[in-house]
């Protein structure tokens, strides 16, 4: 009953060890365009929980269609949350405009 539930725990635990050990690697002049491909890849993901969301059964209870809103608005967030950071950090990359005379 529980095997299904044990390997997909397994699976999101070495998921993470391995995206911390891939990302630990990654030199600081790489972060931004990593992040904005990766923004990418978040927007896919939240079309994909739009479309599964939209797909759920009647019978699937109330618990699943909060879980799957929740999850939903939590990878919006990521995403929008990613460009404000990967803005900010190109903005770093401009020069600075001369004062108004």
């Amino acid at each position: 009953m529980y095997t299904g539930l044990l390997a997909n725990l397994a699976i999101l635990v070495l998921a993470g060890f391995v995206g911390f050990a891939v990302i630990s690697k990654v030199p600081n002049t790489l972060h931004t365009p990593l992040m904005s491909g990766t923004n990418a890849i978040h927007g896919i993901v939240v079309l994909g929980a739009l479309v599964v969301l939209g797909q759920l059964p009647a019978d699937a209870g109330w618990g699943v269609r909060i879980i799957a809103f929740v999850a939903l608005v939590f990878g919006t967030l990521n995403v929008i949350g990613g460009f404000a950071v990967t803005d900010r950090m190109l903005g770093m990359f401009k020069g600075k405009k001369e004062a108004a005379k």
